[in-house]
Order: C-alpha cells, then sequence, then structure tokens
C-alpha cells in the first residue's frame, strides 16, 4: 500500500508524556485510518497545558516536515465549549483545539488558508470520553484527513479570523535597537528570542555586525559577544546567538542561560546595538 497522495506522513504533538498510555492509544487510532502513512513524534514533552510552548515547538517543526498532517494537543480546556478544528496552511492541514495552539504554525507555513471546525462526529471514535478527545476526535479524524478524505468533509467551514489566537510577544525593531522577549526555553536552557536574526539586521540597519549587544533583562544588563556559535566563546560564559530556527537566543557555552541570567518565558529583553 502507497501514501495517500498528498501527504507523506503524520505528525503528532502533545503534553501526554511517555508514562502512560495515552501516545499508543492515539497511534491506534492513527494506524486504523492511514495504516500506510509514518507517523513523526514532534514531542510528547511539552509541559502540561503550556499551550505557548506547544505552539512555539509546533511553529519551529512543522515547516521542516514535508506535506503532513499535524495531530496537536495542548488542550487543558478539553471536554469545555471550546472548538475543535483543522486549518490547511501551506499544503499541511493541523489538527487540535481551537485554543492558539496552531495558528503559529500555520502562519509559519505560509499562512492559514482554510478552516473547518470539527463537526462531523462520523469521522470520531465512538464513544466519545470528555477527557481524551486526542483519541476520540483529533486523532482519527487527522488520519482520515491523511488517507484522503477532503478537508470540507470534517464540519462547517469558519473564517480564519475566527481562530482563538495567542497575545504576540513583544517585538519592536528601532534603527540600533529590538525589543523582544524570552519566547522559549528549551531543556538545554537556552533562550529563544521573540527577535529573529532578520530583525537584528534591520536594527543594523546597514551597518556592520558587530562583535557585542548590549542585553538588557529585568534587574541587569550585560555586553555580550555575538556569535554563530556555542564554542565561539569559553565554557560557561554567556552569548548572543542565531539558533536553528533562525531565532536570536541567548546562551551559555556548556551552561544553563536561564538559570545563568535567571530569565524566564515571558520576560522582556532589549537588544542594542
Amino acid at each position: 500500500m502507497t501514501a495517500p497522495e498528498g501527504h507523506s506522513c503524520l505528525s503528532f504533538l502533545t503534553d501526554y508524556g511517555n508514562t502512560d498510555g495515552f501516545v499508543a492509544a492515539c497511534h491506534a487510532q492513527m494506524l486504523r485510518y492511514a495504516p500506510a502513512l509514518r507517523v513523526i513524534d514532534i514531542t510528547h514533552q511539552i509541559p502540561p497545558g503550556d499551550i505557548r510552548r506547544g505552539a512555539t515547538v509546533l511553529a519551529d517543526t512543522a515547516p521542516e516536515l514535508p506535506r503532513a498532517v499535524h495531530v496537536c494537543v495542548v488542550d487543558p480546556g478539553v471536554g469545555t465549549r471550546r472548538r475543535s478544528v483543522a486549518v490547511a496552511a501551506g499544503g499541511h492541514v493541523l489538527v487540535g483545539p481551537d485554543n492558539g495552539l496552531l495558528v503559529w504554525a500555520a502562519e509559519a507555513l505560509g499562512g492559514v488558508a482554510a478552516v473547518h471546525e470539527l463537526t462531523n462526529e462520523t469521522l470520531w471514535r465512538h464513544p466519545v470520553s470528555t477527557t481524551f478527545h486526542g483519541r476520540d476526535v483529533y486523532a482519527p479524524v487527522g488520519a482520515q484527513i491523511a488517507a484522503g478524505t477532503p478537508l470540507a468533509d470534517v464540519g462547517r467551514a469558519l473564517a480564519p479570523t475566527d481562530l482563538v489566537r495567542l497575545p504576540r510577544p513583544r517585538r519592536e525593531v528601532r534603527p540600533g535597537a529590538a525589543y523582544g522577549e524570552v519566547h522559549a526555553v528549551d531543556r538545554f536552557g537556552n533562550c529563544q528570542l521573540s527577535l529573529s536574526a532578520q530583525d537584528l539586521r534591520a536594527a543594523l540597519a546597514g551597518s556592520p555586525q558587530p562583535e557585542h549587544l548590549a542585553v538588557g533583562l529585568p534587574g541587569s544588563a550585560h555586553t555580550l559577544p555575538l556569535a554563530p556559535t556555542f564554542g565561539a566563546v569559553e565554557p560557561g560564559a554567556p552569548l548572543v546567538l542565531t539558533d536553528s530556527a533562525g531565532r536570536l537566543s541567548l546562551a551559555v557555552n556548556g551552561g544553563d542561560a536561564a538559570r545563568t541570567l535567571d530569565l524566564s518565558v515571558g520576560d522582556p529583553v532589549d537588544l542594542t546595538v
């Protein structure tokens, strides 16, 4: 059996962890409807209920995949009146709760092309648990879309503007300066900023890239090297670099920048060139 035309794989992102059988139960539903498609587990280690972290990881990862259906579940509102949606973007489809989790990835894939609410219950697993829509709604619907079910068949169309959106991270660029915030902290303690390498180039306004940046943090200020990689500075030294997603990050060679610089997600970071 060959993979359905148009989608080369399913991806799967949740906050379920790997201690229980939640991930396996969802995989089982996917296999029922799309046995020919590989399932790529992006991660199941999103902190419980952390929609922003899930949205960040999804947006950084989804563009790396070939055309796929992405089943995404970070859903503290499961069983409530929050909607469930399928969002088409750049040839991909994102399936999950309408709580802001999907929008940043849709934008990273080229922008929202269509949105459908998951109202066609004939595509769901039954009986439907009020606490496990990942297994009973998102996994079977996502797999059936990947297997060739038209997006319009999953339910009524919505306007892209109807989607729930997370607050925009702080991001302002002026000549000589860029103002952002800690957008995410990875398992190594690297602090990804809401500012991109392109934002820094805009702040430079054609001037040569400096060797150091003045970095203003809550309660402290630093002058840090602007370097291409961790090993460009001494072990234990902090720096600013461009990460694999194209964002500026505060890092420590061989260390934990979040701990060293006492930073958390949402903290303001000001860069002056």
